[in-house]
């Protein structure tokens, strides 16, 4: 018999609670400026989990959404950021072209983070040398050119 795995997690205060089901697609880090600005970090750590495994189950309407391309008017973007109005704590970042949503591991409880490859790392300003493969954009199952730089 299977079991699913399922995780659990919330925003910095409580507010927004959320179940995930089953494993992220894909875990790595994120170099791109967009990214970088977001997480105030140099570095985005992300995984990806098919949107339909998510479910928030506290405070859903306590949900901020951010779309970049919106705000300026350019129609809905890729990515859609969402954040806890009461403490400002980023909770997921909605990919709905691509049918993915990205949960910063760190609010997972549990969870271990394992990542796989950079992307966007022609944008780096922290170069990592890990091993890991650095796309310089995406890779082209994704979308990308797939071209890799070197660490």
């Amino acid at each position: 018999m299977n079991q699913t795995t399922s995780y659990q997690g919330s925003c910095f205060c409580g507010a927004v609670e959320f179940s995930i089901e089953g494993q992220p697609e894909a875990m790595g880090y994120c170099h791109c400026d967009s990214c970088r600005h977001w997480s105030a970090g140099q570095v985005n750590p992300f995984t990806l989990w098919k949107q339909e495994s998510l479910k928030i189950n506290k405070g859903a309407d306590n949900l901020g959404t951010f779309d970049k391309l919106a705000a300026a008017n350019n129609g809905p973007g890729p990515s859609q950021r969402k954040w806890c109005k009461s403490c400002g704590s980023h909770v997921l970042i909605d990919h709905p072209t691509m049918g993915l949503v990205d949960l910063p591991a760190v609010i997972i409880q549990d969870f271990a983070f394992t990542p796989g490859f950079h992307v966007h790392y022609q944008e780096t300003v922290h170069p990592m040398r890990d091993g890991l493969p650095k796309f310089k954009d995406l890779p082209a199952e994704a979308g990308g050119s797939g071209e890799m730089l070197d660490e």
